[in-house]
């Protein structure tokens, strides 16, 4: 299956910075903002845009980390069920604004189980949702508000983010699936590194 690098370290590094100036802008400053990372690649991204917009505001937001797995709506018809991870939920969730931050938007799916997941921990002020890949495709009514780049792909294809933190290198990936076949289990399918 041949591969074509969409973003390098430094696009990646890029949509980052814009998008971590365009959450300070849109929410005019960063009172109340707590961002929550789905595992597996969310979770580096939040703290990357965090870490980010402490950077030029010199503020401190929390960060969590959200495992959505046993709110999958395909759980039943999941060939293998990927291990549960840690949860991180900082305990003052309530009347937050919730930065909820993941890896590629595909169907929908993954973001719907996140924010039943988020949901079950209490009632936010509004939940915003990051993403740096929209490849499009979407099963359900769903909308990223921050998009580091929206691609247009094929169903057939699949969409790897590789990150540093977990990876060792920084790139998103397009692999053309010249099968054919369609993987459309859940967002999860979007990635097939560890």
């Amino acid at each position: 299956m041949p591969e074509k690098v969409l973003l390098d370290e430094q696009d990646i590094r890029r949509a980052v910075t814009r998008i971590s100036h365009e959450i300070v802008e849109r929410n005019r400053g960063t009172d109340d903002l707590l961002f929550i990372g789905v595992h597996t690649r969310g979770v580096p991204l939040a703290k990357r845009i965090a870490a980010c917009i402490g950077g030029f505001e010199r503020t401190e937001s929390a960060v969590g980390a959200l495992d959505i797995t046993l709110h999958r709506d395909d759980l039943s018809s999941t060939e293998s069920v990927a291990p549960l991870r840690s949860t991180d939920i900082p305990p003052d969730f309530e009347d937050k604004r919730i930065i909820l931050v993941d890896d590629v938007l595909y169907t929908g799916r993954t973001v719907r189980a996140a924010m039943d997941a988020l949901i079950d921990f209490g009632r936010p002020q509004s939940i915003q949702l990051v993403v740096l890949v929209d490849r499009g495709h979407r099963e359900l009514p769903i909308r990223a508000d921050y998009v580091g780049k929206n691609i247009p792909t094929s169903a057939d294809d699949k969409v790897l983010v590789r990150l540093k933190e977990i990876d060792g290198s920084d790139a998103v990936l397009l692999v053309t699936n010249g099968q054919g076949k369609n993987d459309r289990n859940s967002d999860l399918s979007k990635e097939v590194l560890p």
